[in-house]
């Protein structure tokens, strides 16, 4: 008997399969106008490792992500740190995207790290930004449904 792994309480990890083939995924995860349509709106965003670049928070309360991407290997991985500037205290996270052909269409899970759960706002946020993945990755199927506009 094998027992499953203990999931880290301090991280969001969700996983989504997408019926099409890796290289839509991750056009839609790398391609600014793209990512517009189902995240946000991005300024200087390049999936090249060492770009800076800002998600402009458009619903709520307006604000700005600021992020570094630290890894990016085409049709496989992005990673990027985040950091909400509108938090009294800003804390940097890390989100990190795997891409992986599954059958006929792409597995992708996206992890959120760097949450300090005994925080009671930490705790909050990440309860929160896990709600967040779970509609963007919601958005992305529809983008990625749209099939022709993709191009």
């Amino acid at each position: 008997m094998t027992s499953e792994p203990q999931r880290d309480p301090a991280a969001v990890e969700i996983g989504s399969f997408f019926p099409h083939p890796p290289q839509a995924v991750w056009a839609a995860l790398t391609e600014p106008r793209l990512v517009e349509r189902w995240l946000m709106p991005s300024t200087g965003f390049e999936p090249v490792v060492g770009t800076h670049f800002i998600f402009a928070i458009p619903v709520g309360t307006p604000g700005e992500i600021a992020c570094e991407v630290l890894t990016a290997r085409p049709g496989e991985q992005l990673t990027f740190t985040w950091v909400d500037l509108r938090a009294r205290y800003p804390k940097r996270w890390v989100a990190d995207w795997a891409v992986r052909p599954q059958g006929r269409g792409t597995r992708m899970l996206v992890t959120q790290t760097g949450f300090y759960v005994e925080d009671k706002r930490q705790k909050m946020a990440r309860n929160a930004m896990e709600r967040v993945w779970r509609g963007a990755l919601s958005r992305l199927g529809g983008v990625l449904d749209d099939g022709p506009s993709l191009n």
